[in-house]
């Protein structure tokens, strides 16, 4: 068996790489985190990050199928094409019916607590994120990807869930907005860096392609510090005084510790998420 048919049968749980979905995740775990009071529906919260989970997921194999016919990341041995024989049409099934999964659970979440007037704020992004991979030059291949990323993540996923769980919009909600915004592009422009001439050759316009690795991975680094600073911020104005100090020292040390090293996206998710974890601990939220 040669070296192209041994990749071709990637195994799914190698493309599926759990730690990624974190960054769908973590907007669900800042909602109570910076929430100023008691959450009036916790559970439509949790079912409604599920949604969440279910369209990035259903955006990651959308993604990997486009990248598959412009002839961007074809040497990536985790694509969802590979687990799909390298049919990226099987793969756009698979992404379409994780999509109308987590379609449907957003809705019977709004359903349920009456709150389907929030379908005006997440459809359009949904189409945004549709739009991404869509079409023979999509979203991601202009350069509009970044800011479609940021949009979604922020005023899509953070804002939305935030009105999901009862709470009014509020100083809290724009900063928590701006906070994964900042994250979600972070962990974007830190997976840019090594596919920058695939990128190149397949016509895609990424930050990286456009800027070049090292102010790729500057900028990464500064948005990551937007998300601590947006997000801190919130935590030590609401927080008792130790808590306030103990998550305004961290925050210092999350910054130096993607500052001294290597940026990447596991490096930027695990700092992210001891963040949030850390976060949720000393305010007792």
């Amino acid at each position: 068996m040669d070296s192209e048919a041994a990749r071709s049968d990637t195994d799914w749980r190698h493309a599926l790489n759990p730690p990624i979905y974190l960054v769908s995740v973590l907007p669900g775990l800042g909602v109570p985190l910076l929430a100023p009071g008691p959450l009036q529906h916790w559970f439509g919260l949790v079912l409604a990050t599920l949604a969440v989970v279910l369209v990035q997921h259903a955006i990651n194999l959308f993604n990997d199928a486009a990248d598959w016919r412009l002839g961007a990341d074809v040497e990536k041995f985790d694509s969802w094409v590979r687990v799909h024989g390298q049919r990226p049409d099987r793969a756009v099934l698979h992404g379409g019916l994780s999509l109308l999964a987590g379609g449907l659970l957003g809705l019977a979440v709004l359903w349920q607590q009456d709150q389907l007037w929030i379908l005006s704020i997440a459809l359009p992004m949904v189409a945004l994120g549709y739009l991404y991979n869509a079409g023979t030059r999509p979203l991601s291949y202009t350069h509009l990807g970044e800011w479609v990323t940021g949009f979604c993540y922020g005023p899509g996923v953070f804002g939305c869930l935030w009105l999901v769980a009862g709470l009014d919009p509020d100083a809290a909600m724009l900063a928590g907005m701006t906070a994964f915004a900042a994250l979600a592009v972070a962990l974007l422009l830190s997976h840019q860096p090594p596919q920058i001439e695939t990128d190149r050759q397949a016509g895609k316009l990424s930050f990286a392609v456009r800027f070049g690795a090292a102010r790729t991975i500057l900028v990464a680094r500064l948005l990551f510090a937007v998300f601590v600073a947006s997000s801190g911020i919130v935590l030590v104005f609401s927080a008792p005084w130790i808590a306030a100090l103990t998550i305004f020292l961290v925050a210092l040390l999350l910054i130096a510790y993607l500052a001294g090293g290597v940026v990447d996206p596991k490096r930027v998710l695990l700092a992210a998420s001891g963040f949030v974890a850390l976060g949720l601990l000393v305010s007792g939220a």
